[in-house]
């Protein structure tokens, strides 16, 4: 389940990127495509730093 939620995370990293650059060439608006980028950066580190933490005794 973890690789599936770290691939998700990647093409969607790619795919906010891919946006992003549309943006920057104005064929897509700019304040839509930058928090999509910024949150799919978010979302893939905070899938890469789950681990079983120890809460204590």
């Amino acid at each position: 389940m973890h690789n599936i939620l770290l691939l998700i995370g990647i093409l969607a990293i790619i795919g906010s990127f891919l946006f992003y650059f549309l943006s920057l060439m104005n064929l897509a608006p700019i304040f839509i495509a930058a928090p999509l980028l910024f949150l799919s950066i978010l979302a893939t580190l905070w899938i890469l730093n789950i681990r079983n933490q120890f809460k204590g005794f």
